[in-house]
């Protein structure tokens, strides 16, 4: 694949969605959505992907998971800037007074995927890395987050 568009379409959405539909539409998924928290921290932007625990929304309400594409295939030079998606999520909930217990993100290229969770002031990021070829173990591990939500 040649574009981000292109490994967006074909690669993290369907993963995504298929996610949602597991979940029986209990969860939003935005794309490209401007995400604009607190501009003079630098919390602002678009999320590459958003998913919001209230299901059929068209505003993000509660933030629980911000998934940050990939700009040549380097994940650890994007891992930074999928922390700053999750600590903005972070913030929103306060400020909407959602008792949210963690905020968790993930960068992928699309073959590659890496997952992090942001719980008061401690990042964690997953030491296991999640590849492609075994899609199930990539929808387990967004299962495992998303039903912390339910």
């Amino acid at each position: 694949m040649k574009t981000e568009k292109e490994r967006s379409e074909r690669i993290i959405s369907p993963i995504l969605l298929e996610s949602r539909e597991r979940n029986n539409r209990q969860f939003s998924l935005f794309s490209g959505w401007s995400f604009d928290v607190d501009i003079s921290r630098g919390l602002n932007g678009k999320c590459d992907f958003i998913l919001s625990g209230v299901p059929f929304d068209s505003a993000i309400k509660v933030p629980v998971f911000a998934l940050k594409e990939t700009k040549g295939g380097d994940i650890e030079s994007c891992l930074p800037q999928c922390a700053a998606q999750m600590v903005a999520a972070q913030l929103f909930n306060e400020h909407e007074q959602n008792s949210i217990p963690a905020v968790f993100g993930c960068v992928t290229t699309g073959v590659v995927w890496r997952f992090m969770k942001l719980e008061g002031n401690n990042l964690i990021i997953d030491a296991d890395v999640y590849y492609l070829d075994n899609v199930p173990l990539i929808l387990g591990a967004l299962q495992t987050i998303l039903n912390l939500y339910k």
